[in-house]
Parts: C-alpha cells; structure tokens; sequence
C-alpha cells in the first residue's frame, strides 16, 4: 500500500485585528476553519491558496509570507494532512459570489474569539496558524519552487 498525505493549503488572514474565518458543513457539524482547501493537480501552492480563499471566501488574496508547513493526522478519518498555511493580504471582496459549496458563511474573529471557539474547530491547526501568525513567523515565498 501507498502512503500519500493530503495536502492542503491555508489563508491566515488578519485585518484590523481580526482574522477571517469560513463556518463549514462537515461531517462532525458546523465547524470553523481558515479558507483552506486542496491542492489540485499540476497547480502551485500559491495559485490553490489564492483559488480556494476565493471560493470559500469571496476574497481575492495575494499571498505574501509562508507561516509554517504543518502535518496533522485526523482521526476520524484516518486522514494525514499537509497543510501549507499563508498569509498576505485581500485585494476587493465580491458579496454576490456564492461561496463554495459547504460553506456557511464568512466571520472575522478576534484572536480571543478564536481561543475560546477551539471546540468548533475543524482542526487544531485553525488556532495553531493562528498564534504562529501572532508570534511573527513568516518565511519568503521563495521557499516554495514550482516546476511545470
């Protein structure tokens, strides 16, 4: 048998002191996450944060920092995830685009409000992005190379 993670990729997005959240359908309830989704096939990292954060959000995103490259194992669906988590900042919102489907809706949280909400987390990477983002952690995109 192949073991292969699931990667995934993350928008940590702060303005004004808050950071913007989806609320999610999942199969363990409504739940709270950052705009997150899969990498698809033959797309770069940056290119799947920017097309996910706009899907799920209605926010177009430019990407700026890489906050930290994470691996989580979830149990309930025996799942290990790969999540590389960005931050930068929102170009315009569209209010009339529908969000992707499973999303509730968008919020922005305080970091306190996010503390206090970890029971409706979707994972515990929500908060950890989050305080990795507070303590100062950002790496250069340059980091990350991408061969077509």
């Amino acid at each position: 048998m192949i073991w292969k993670p699931s990667v995934t990729v993350a928008a940590i997005i702060e303005q004004d002191g808050k950071f913007l959240l989806v609320e999610e359908n999942t199969l363990q309830g409504i739940l709270f996450n950052q705009p997150a989704g899969h990498l698809e096939p033959d797309e770069s990292l940056l290119a799947a944060v920017v097309r996910e954060t706009q899907e799920e959000s209605a926010y177009s995103f430019e990407p700026q920092h890489l906050i930290g490259i994470y691996r989580w194992h979830a149990p309930q669906s025996d799942t290990t995830y790969l999540r590389f988590a960005f931050t930068g900042r929102t170009l315009s919102h569209n209010p009339e685009q529908a969000l992707d489907e499973g999303i509730v809706r968008t919020v922005w949280m305080s970091p306190e409000e996010i503390r206090t909400s970890q029971a409706r987390h979707r994972s515990p990477l929500v908060l950890r992005c989050v305080e990795d983002f507070l303590s100062g952690k950002r790496y250069p995109l340059e980091l990350l190379v991408h061969y077509d």
